[in-house]
């Protein structure tokens, strides 16, 4: 059952799911506090370095805040321009990497339609210690299928829309997202369309989220991996200076 999300749900997800970061990033600002007073630093350059420190831990925060919170991005009214009043919905899919706040919001967006979700987290290959902690939390969409990421057990051509929302950067071998990608492909009906959201390793995210920006790819590596999966047309548009919505046509 879907439940409503609480104030500052996503800052509170990002300090739950990369608390190793924060304990780590809060250990060495007090290390640092306390070495001011048995070394003689340059007053400039320590405050600098506290200054620094305090931006990688507070910046993501906000940002986040201002993503996942204050944006409306769970209404996902940001897709409406991306799918005609008049086409008729059937199948859609859902795809997340253990991790699902959206599958009950598509389905309460196209009751008419048949929502199926696929997790294809793999322990062994998607390693991160925020994706683990995130799924021991996350709702479980009824009837969620594990699969693995080279193959979607559905028929050539029969789904709608799928949807691979802040998931696919887990993905992190660059074959693999293209073999996965192959796997859309096969599955879009000729009017079919895959809408996919990440954050991008650009200036704006690097400014967010300092060295943590590496965690996701650029637009070149996403594009690159849509064209080599066979997706004819890939367009891209900004959800927040942050975020990127692809929406690729087979």
């Amino acid at each position: 059952m879907e439940q409503e999300r609480k104030k500052f749900q996503g800052v509170l997800n990002i300090l739950s799911f990369n608390r190793h970061f924060y304990v780590f990033g809060l250990g060495v600002l007090i290390l640092l506090l306390a070495s001011y007073f048995f070394i003689e630093w340059s007053p400039t350059f320590f405050w600098l370095i506290i200054a620094a420190f305090l931006y990688g831990l507070i910046m993501p925060l906000i940002v986040s805040a201002y993503v996942y919170d204050f944006s409306d991005y769970y209404k996902l009214d940001w897709f409406n321009n991306l799918i005609k009043n008049d086409e008729r919905i059937k199948q859609i899919i859902s795809i997340n990497a253990g991790f699902d706040e959206t599958s009950f919001i598509i389905k309460r967006k196209f009751p008419q339609a048949d929502l199926k979700v696929f997790d294809f987290y793999n322990a062994k290959q998607h390693t991160e210690p925020a994706i683990k902690r995130a799924r021991k939390v996350s709702l479980i969409y009824p009837n969620t299928e594990h699969i693995v990421s080279n193959f979607i057990p559905l028929k050539d051509k029969t789904v709608d829309i799928i949807f691979l929302l802040s998931a696919v950067h887990e993905i992190r071998s660059h074959d693999e997202k293209i073999q996965f990608l192959k796997e859309c492909h096969r599955l879009c009906k000729a009017n079919g369309k895959v809408i996919m959201i990440e954050h991008l390793r650009d200036f704006p995210n690097f400014l967010a989220f300092s060295v943590g920006f590496t965690h996701f790819f650029s637009r070149a590596v996403w594009k690159n991996a849509f064209k080599h999966a066979g997706f004819s047309s890939i367009n891209e548009i900004k959800f927040t200076p942050f975020m990127s919505i692809f929406n690729c046509n087979p």
